[in-house]
């Protein structure tokens, strides 16, 4: 994350907000103090899309593993 203080942010938003606009954020500072991050927008997904991918465990083993052991093993 990118820190910068207000009169920075201020004096070359521009640079700042192509920093955003290519999704790193920026954390704006007050006499040292943070006051605000600037973020990027989340892209408008549908809900399930934006759902991150759980693994498949059946007892305490992935199934991705258990195929991989299957090859390896020939059956």
């Amino acid at each position: 994350m990118k820190q910068a203080n207000f009169t920075e942010v201020r004096n070359h938003a521009k640079a700042y907000f192509d920093m955003v606009e290519s999704g790193e954020t920026v954390r704006v500072l007050r006499n040292g103090k943070p006051i605000a991050d600037i973020v990027p927008v989340a892209t408008d997904l549908p809900s399930w899309k934006r759902r991150k991918a759980q693994p498949l465990v059946l007892d305490g083993v992935s199934v991705s593993r258990m195929i991989l052991d299957e090859r390896d093993a020939g059956v």
